[in-house]
């Protein structure tokens, strides 16, 4: 329900998200320039923060795992307020994310706000249904899970690049242009697919 308030939220700001668009300030340097924007620091910092948290999880995941459970009791009410925090942060940068595509999907259609809203409810609804088989099934894969942060830092790279597009940044006289999402999702469901495919091997020789 979280996401979805906050995207409702950010429909009922449209007007303020598009007057984002316009340039902060800028920045010239003999290499690189461009006009910062409210909607690329926003995708920015949210780009950072997916990169650096992901590597992060990744890490502990993989050399501090005992540690870790070690540390469960003593820091519980630490933990769950930083685990909020961190579900706030993400949930807020692919909010805002997905509001620019579906803004700029249903630019001049009649009704667009009640159509982003009904496709938010129905979204949410949706992923509500999957939410506990599919985090069942990660939970007793621990693959699928470095799978999924490494997933998260590809989208990172994904929000920086598109954060320099909408900042109309060049380097080295070049445009920067974003990365395709339909190539984040061929790439995501490839991985997916090899991994279930080693899955299934490993299942046969056990």
């Amino acid at each position: 329900f979280l996401a979805m308030f906050m995207r409702i939220a950010l429909l009922f700001g449209i007007n303020f998200l598009i007057q984002m668009k316009k340039p902060w300030f800028y920045i010239d340097f003999s290499w690189f320039s461009a006009g910062v924007t409210g909607q690329s620091l926003i995708l920015l910092l949210g780009g950072l923060f997916l990169i650096y948290k992901s590597t992060k999880e990744i890490h502990e995941k993989v050399d501090n795992k005992g540690d870790e459970e070690k540390e469960i009791g003593k820091t519980a009410a630490k933990s769950f307020q930083g685990v909020l925090f961190q579900i706030i942060m993400i949930d807020l940068v692919f909010s805002f994310d997905s509001i620019l595509t579906a803004v700029g999907m249903t630019n001049g259609v009649e009704g667009a706000l009640y159509i982003m809203i009904t496709a938010v409810v129905i979204s949410v609804l949706i992923m509500m249904q999957f939410a506990v088989p599919v985090g069942n099934f990660v939970n007793k894969h621990p693959s699928i899970q470095i799978l999924g942060l490494s997933f998260l830092i590809l989208i990172g790279f994904m929000l920086i690049t598109e954060s320099a597009h909408l900042s109309n940044a060049q380097i080295f006289g070049g445009h920067v242009t974003p990365v395709q999402k339909g190539y984040l999702y061929f790439a995501i469901t490839f991985s997916l697919f090899v991994e279930f495919l080693n899955m299934k091997v490993d299942k046969k020789k056990k």
